[in-house]
């Protein structure tokens, strides 16, 4: 419908009041002239965090979504971040980390060479099967886990958020090519663990405490576990699976033990309570063994062996002797060397002795 003339002419002649404009968002003296220039490899965080952008503050005060750098607005509505100090989320090695997280993503469904899968014996795809069961079980929660923790950090110390998002995608590929591989030969998903490990882990009040016990003991435990998949693997799909999810893993163990270095040196004050997460679980693995239930053991005996248990368990026991000296190794580099008289005695026996 066309506008009459009298309408225009009165739109044309009618003033209304227009608010003054307000420019002061245009603070130019906060960082302009500052320009972030690509390196070798490319426009990574490290070319991007220089001047007032680069400055991780010891505490922060910020109790809004404000990004590092940008500038406060005094109305901004304040949320509730429990985590206001760099040393308890932060580590020296996040920015690294997190590049290489982003450029080294795969696909399970394209980057696993799963026509090598053939049919093999029963008592070979169940054992099988009910490791990739309780992979894809661990899994969840290592993905689970880290996103609980993402609103409790301050926005200063964004490199933990965006290094945690880079787990949980790294997580989500890892249960799903397990699940994959339980569901690509006629076995299918078998028998869930007790979970209490598990549940030790997703119900840590502290996100140094969950760290501790999540990267460090946890995921390290499993990437020995990983990196030793030859002598698990019954064909090139499961070689290629354990190898791509050893080269995760070992960026979620390498965050852990920065993170604990960081602790141990920034709030020495805490030695005791650090010792006191490995004490309890140390206790449940104990409890519950690394694999979180006998049967699962004896399925990665049997795989090791290739179907000769006996065989397999000297292998089981070879890798338990690695994730334990490896775990060690791993709390020596973050200064806490005295684990090892206190490890737990049922873990101890399986300790190389200390190098001179």
């Amino acid at each position: 419908m066309a506008i009459s003339p009298e309408v225009l002419e009165q739109l044309r002649t009618e003033t209304s009041e227009v608010a003054p404009l307000d420019l002061s968002w245009l603070n130019l003296d906060n960082a302009w002239g500052i320009r972030a220039k690509p390196g070798k490899r490319g426009l990574t965080l490290d070319e991007v965090e220089i001047g007032p952008y680069g400055d991780v503050p010891q505490r922060s005060d910020n109790a809004t979504f404000r990004p590092r750098g940008a500038v406060a607005r005094p109305e901004a509505l304040r949320v509730k971040l429990p985590y206001q100090e760099r040393a308890d989320v932060y580590a020296d090695n996040l920015r690294l980390l997190y590049e290489e997280a982003v450029q080294r993503q795969w696909s399970s469904a394209t980057d696993v060479p799963w026509e090598t899968i053939e049919p093999l014996p029963d008592n070979m795809e169940l054992a099988m099967c009910q490791l990739c069961t309780f992979l894809t079980e661990v899994e969840f929660i290592a993905g689970d886990t880290p996103g609980q923790w993402m609103p409790k950090i301050n926005s200063d110390y964004h490199e933990v958020k965006l290094f945690l998002l880079s787990q949980i995608m790294d997580e989500a590929r890892h249960l799903d090519v397990f699940r994959k591989r339980a569901l690509a030969n006629g076995g299918g998903l078998l028998s869930a663990t007790a979970e209490n490990g598990l549940r030790r882990i997703i119900e840590a009040q502290d996100f140094t405490e969950m760290s501790a016990v999540l990267h460090i003991l946890g995921e390290g435990f499993v990437q020995t576990l990983f990196r030793m998949g030859e002598y698990i693997a019954q064909n090139e799909a499961e070689k290629k699976i354990y190898r791509l999810a050893a080269q995760d893993e070992s960026r979620h163990v390498a965050f852990g033990v920065m993170h604990l270095k960081h602790i141990v040196e920034e709030q020495p004050g805490r030695r005791e309570e650090l010792h006191w997460y490995y004490d309890q679980a140390e206790s449940i693995l104990r409890t519950e063994g690394v694999t979180g239930a006998q049967y699962t053991t004896q399925a990665i005996a049997l795989l090791a062996g290739r179907g000769d248990i006996d065989k397999g368990v000297e292998v089981v026991q070879a890798i338990l002797r690695k994730q334990v000296n490896e775990y060690m190794h791993r709390l020596e580099v973050a200064g806490l060397g005295d684990r090892r008289d206190r490890m737990s005695p049922w873990l101890k026996p399986y300790l190389d002795p200390p190098a001179n």
